[in-house]
This record gives structure tokens, C-alpha cells and sequence, in this order.
């Protein structure tokens, strides 16, 4: 380039170093340019302006024709056209939005046909808009039109620069000149040879700033999902996986809760219309029946009243995940286990910033021979020091289903705060079942968790698509 450019002292566009240098390559001429302004051998002259292009559909427009046009054709050249007729000689997409826009020119609907006043007119205002596709300028009163129309046009910084050789430039000798090639990148292709050993390479300022790169990553929730997941297994929990669609007997009845709970009502439980019922078998119904009627051989007095099968055997979308436990337990119930879930549940709730209809929940059991209160409390305090939280306190609470029931809360930001509940498996709830030894159980919300480790205030923000927001978030 300093060669070409020795020939001659004026300013030097693009182009012309172009075809002075036999490059088809714009960059490679611009980062020769670069080079040769750093050391002084050229003065490089550099402007921008905006300018406008077509954009996708201004590119349709232009070799398709423009979308008023070709309706104010089509309109024209069949006097008495109606709706229907443009419906089946143009797209859905196409024939709404044309009305309009032609509407936004004088034309109208009267009885179904269309209308025109002033037809010279419209012809007028669509060649206008016809010639802006043809050549799109900035400064064209149609432009601010355009610009509100979708991918219609687009806005463009146009970089133009030119280099003048200095008196620096000019001396040295030609002879000196020597072109060489330089490396910028390696690849596979230049280590399969030896020409790499004998090449110069292109130095990198690493000073300069360079721009972040885009990568992909996990969702926050996928991310927080793992972190709790690899918490539970190193503490020596298997995880257990299963079914959304369950029965009331297994997601309620089975965890004694009265079959007239408020809980259980259409506003709170997604019940099915297809499974509506499915079948169970009927010693665990009648073993239940009898839990819930009198309390069985538990010398629990029940909840009394009247037990209705059909009401157990209604198909729903799971509430906790506790009815999957529970089916684990009733499976195994002389096997020792120590097992988590992490999974979707589902209930009736109206969305806001705490409440959402479909969340995940964080479920766990311990049963074995001498399981207790205290080793419930100990394992859910190193589950949440483990996630980062070390105050951790328990208060006294009430589940159907356990006894002692306690909440857990933790502290964030000099408040306490609950997340989730625990206590020990009811008598009624594990002899049905055959299980002998005592069950440990806690339950969690993900995204209550969720809402602290994140630092958020919304539990909405969590599914809203906003990629700038995902980009920023923490790597848990």
C-alpha cells in the first residue's frame, strides 16, 4: 500500500487503494491504512454519516412491489371488489394491514366495497412512496413514515476514509519495501506444516479494549437448580424423579388431609377432565377409609365424617411433590433411604410478584431407624449454609401431615424470613404404608430461594425473557 502510494501525493480513497493494490478485500485495506497511520507513514482522513437502506421487507417491497400498490392494483383493475375478493387473492398478513394503509389514504369500506374520492390522489401518494423504495434517502419527506413501518427501512452509519502519505512516507525507499505475510490467526490447517516456524506474526495490543463476547449459559433457575441438586447428592441424597399427574388419594388422602380441606377445592387444586379418574388399589382406598373415618389401628380418633372413594380416585396436576415421596416410601417401606426431589407442582393461584400457578418445589425424606427432630433441623441448616445462608432458625407449625411440624426461616438482609416447612411423618400417614421407622420430611419453594440468592423482588422476573437481564445475572 505505502508502494501505491509513493506514486502519488493526493488523498486516496478506498477504491482506489483497492485497485491500486489488486485487493478485493475492503478490511484488508483498511487495517493496512491503520498500520501504516500508527507509524506515521500516512495521515488517514475518516468521516461517518447516517444513511438509510431497505430493510427485509422494504427489499420484498422493492422486487415484489410495495403493499398499498399492489392492493390499489388489484382494486382498481376490478371495479366492485369486495373484502372477500381480497382475502382470496392476498395473504391473511397481507390483506389487514394493506386495508389500513390504504384506509390511511383516503380509501374506505362502504357496504363491504371499497370507496374512493379522490382516487388521482391515492395513485399519487402511492408512486411517491413507491419512488422512496426505489431510492430510500434520509431527507425524503417520506422518510419518517417509513421509519414507522416494520423492516421497512433501515438506519445505517456509512464510514468513508481516505489516507494521504506523509514526508515520512514519502522517504522511505521502495527498495526497502518488502511484503511479507503476517499471521493473524493459528489454525489447524498452518501447525500441519512447518511454514509456521519461519512466519511473522501479527502483535496484539492487549491493552486495548476488546469487546465482551456473547457465550451461552444456564437460565438462573436451571443454574440454581444444579447448585441445590450437587448440595443434596454430596450429602449423600438420591434424587428422585416422577410423574406431574397424579391422584387426590396419593397428593392428599395418603398425607391425611381431610377430604373437605379448603385446599382441595376447584379454586385451589387443578383437577383433569382426561384422566378424571384413575383407578386405585382398593385395600389402599379402604386402608385410608378408615385412617380418615376413626384413625384405624393408629389410636388416632380420624377426622371423622364420611370418606369418599370416587372423591380419591379424581385425576389432578400434582400440588407437592410430597405425593411422590409418599408413593417412594409406600414402594420401599422397610428400606432405609435418604432421598430429594427438585420439580414442578401446580395450584390455583392468581399471579403476582410472590404467587405463581406452576413453581418448583424442593422436597426431601429421611427415613431410617433413630431418624429425629434433631437430625431434621441439623441437615436443613447445612443445606442452607451450603447455599450461603448460615442463620438459620426453626418455629413451631401445623401440617396434616407431620407431627412436629416446624417452619424454616432464614436470615436475608436483617429479617427473617420463612421458606419452607418440615416435621416428621404422622402415624397416620406411615402405618397404612407399612413403614416402621420414623420419616423425616421438608418441603421448600425453588423460587421464594430463588428470589434471594438473585436479589429480586419480582418471583415474575424469573420468566420474562429479558436477555440483557439474563446476561447480567451471577454465575451460581
Amino acid at each position: 500500500m505505502l508502494r501505491a502510494m509513493q506514486n502519488q501525493q493526493e488523498n486516496w480513497s478506498l477504491d482506489e487503494i483497492l485497485l491500486a493494490c489488486d485487493w478485493n478485500d475492503q478490511a484488508v485495506a483498511v487495517s493496512a491504512g491503520h498500520g501504516l497511520s500508527n507509524l506515521g507513514l500516512v495521515k488517514m482522513t475518516e468521516s461517518s454519516i447516517t444513511d438509510v437502506i431497505l430493510g427485509s421487507e422494504g427489499e420484498n417491497a422493492a422486487s415484489g412491489g410495495l403493499l398499498e400498490a399492489r392492493l390499489w392494483d388489484f382494486i382498481q383493475s376490478n371495479p366492485g371488489v369486495t373484502m372477500k375478493d381480497l382475502s382470496t387473492h392476498f395473504e391473511r398478513h397481507e390483506s389487514g394491514p394493506g386495508i389500513g394503509l390504504l384506509k390511511g389514504l383516503g380509501v374506505s369500506l362502504q357496504g363491504g366495497a371499497f370507496a374512493c374520492e379522490d382516487t388521482e390522489a391515492v395513485s399519487n401518494a402511492i408512486a411517491a412512496r413507491i419512488s422512496f423504495i426505489e431510492s430510500p434517502s434520509i431527507n425524503d419527506p417520506l422518510f419518517e413514515h417509513f421509519k414507522g413501518r416494520k423492516n421497512l427501512i433501515e438506519m445505517v452509519e456509512v464510514v468513508t476514509r481516505s489516507w494521504r502519505i506523509t514526508k515520512a512516507g514519502s522517504a522511505i525507499s521502495s527498495e526497502d519495501l518488502e511484503e511479507v505475510v503476517r499471521i493473524a490467526e493459528i489454525t489447524p490447517e498452518l501447525l500441519q506444516t512447518d511454514d509456521w516456524k519461519d512466519a511473522q506474526f501479527r502483535p496484539y495490543d492487549v491493552s486495548l479494549e476488546a469487546s465482551m463476547p456473547r457465550s451461552g449459559r444456564s437460565h438462573p433457575m436451571q443454574a440454581l437448580i444444579e447448585r441445590i441438586r450437587s448440595i443434596f447428592l454430596e450429602m449423600g441424597f438420591s434424587e428422585l424423579v416422577d410423574d406431574y399427574v397424579q391422584t387426590a388419594g396419593w397428593n392428599m388422602d395418603a398425607l391425611f388431609i381431610p377430604q373437605d380441606h379448603p385446599a382441595r377445592e376447584m379454586q385451589d387444586t387443578f383437577y383433569l377432565d382426561n384422566p378424571k379418574q384413575i383407578k386405585l388399589d382398593p385395600k389402599m382406598l379402604s386402608d385410608w377409609k378408615a385412617i380418615h373415618e376413626h384413625g384405624g389401628d393408629t389410636e388416632s380418633t380420624g377426622w371423622g365424617g364420611e370418606f369418599n372413594e370416587e372423591v380419591s380416585q379424581k385425576g389432578l396436576l400434582r400440588t407437592h411433590t410430597t405425593v411422590n415421596t409418599i408413593q417412594y416410601l409406600a414402594k420401599n417401606p422397610t428400606d432405609p433411604c435418604r432421598v430429594f426431589a427438585i420439580d414442578r407442582v401446580f395450584r390455583k393461584e392468581k399471579i403476582d410478584r410472590t404467587h405463581l400457578p406452576e413453581f418448583h418445589q424442593i422436597e426431601g425424606i429421611i427415613m431410617e431407624p433413630g431418624a429425629n427432630l434433631g437430625m431434621l433441623v441439623s441437615t436443613l441448616k447445612t443445606f442452607y449454609a451450603k447455599m450461603g445462608y448460615p442463620e438459620v432458625r426453626v418455629r413451631p407449625a401445623y401440617f396434616p401431615y407431620t407431627e412436629p411440624s416446624l417452619e424454616i426461616e432464614v436470615k436475608w438482609r436483617g429479617k427473617w424470613l420463612e421458606l419452607g416447612g418440615a416435621g416428621i411423618f404422622r402415624p397416620e400417614v406411615t402405618e397404612p404404608l407399612g413403614i416402621k421407622d420414623p420419616v423425616c420430611a421438608w418441603g421448600m419453594g425453588l423460587e421464594r430461594l430463588a428470589m434471594l440468592v438473585l436479589g429480586l423482588d419480582d418471583i415474575r422476573q424469573l420468566y420474562i425473557s429479558d436477555l440483557e437481564w439474563l446476561r447480567n445475572q451471577p454465575i451460581l
